[in-house]
């Protein structure tokens, strides 16, 4: 059963209800709908966004070290090859490179890579040209190691 109520004024008119109010509330399923679709992007994004050549990393403990800035990362891999970033170059080319790359000059932080099949030799020789370039803040970057 329905029922309408009719208002009546002093007059006896009745008083006309508005069907269509306008809303006072915001819809939020639309704005929760994007961020989910953005979360599950990012989700699937980041672990494609590495630093450098595809290597594989040693395993050490270790603290890791909080920074804000996009990392100057030199990789070695295993066959004795030298990247920064993604670009080759050669042992004698590292320092010049870099100090053309550097935005803070010789207080640039570099991260080495360095496979775990490659020679010591070869990441010491890397780490030398770097240091020769003048520049002092290098860290390794390894992966976590399992247990701990």
């Amino acid at each position: 059963m329905g029922v309408s109520i009719k208002t009546s004024q002093g007059n006896g008119r009745s008083r006309r209800v508005r069907r269509h109010s306008p809303m006072s509330e915001i819809n939020v399923t639309p704005m929760v709908d994007v961020m989910l679709v953005l979360l599950i992007i990012f989700m699937v994004a980041a672990p494609l966004l590495q630093v450098g050549v595809p290597i594989e990393l040693p395993e050490a403990k270790g603290k890791q070290l909080e920074s804000s800035e996009e990392p100057l990362a030199i990789s070695v891999k295993a066959d004795g090859s030298v990247y920064i970033g993604e670009t080759p170059v050669q042992l004698d080319e590292i320092a010049v490179k870099l100090k053309a790359i550097a935005k803070n000059g010789y207080d640039e932080r570099i991260y080495v890579r360095g496979d775990k099949g490659v020679a010591y030799g070869i990441v010491m020789r890397v780490m030398g040209r770097i240091s020769a370039g003048g520049f002092k803040k290098l860290s390794f970057v390894t992966e976590a190691e399992e247990g701990g």
